[in-house]
């Protein structure tokens, strides 16, 4: 058994845990903040078998789309921003999705 943990983008969350529940696969949601660009993710917790591994990662990575978004450089330090502080362009949204192994599962 594994434990997926996938990090989606807030834009693509809700379509990407329609896709997971339809298909039945059972699904945590956790409302996390990313570290970079302070903006709102969510973190999905999704156990499932050995062979449907696979299928889980096509279907997050189907429906979570990467876009282009305009940032200030002093944004992700938490510093106030200045009238000299010009936007920079950087990838937002995807997926990032680790797969640990579970040693054990119980459901109560």
């Amino acid at each position: 058994m594994k434990l997926i943990i996938a990090i989606v983008n807030n834009d693509d969350s809700a379509v990407v845990s329609s896709a997971l529940t339809n298909e039945n696969f059972i699904v945590t949601k956790l409302s996390t903040t990313g570290g970079f660009l302070m903006v709102g993710n969510t973190t999905f917790l999704i156990g499932a078998n050995d062979d449907d591994v696979a299928r889980v990662k096509e279907i997050i990575k189907k429906y979570s789309q990467t876009r282009t978004a305009a940032t200030h450089s002093t944004a992700s330090f938490g510093r106030d921003l200045n009238n000299n502080d010009m936007p920079t362009e950087v990838k937002v949204g995807g997926a990032t999705v680790f797969v640990l192994d579970v040693n054990s599962m119980d459901k109560y």
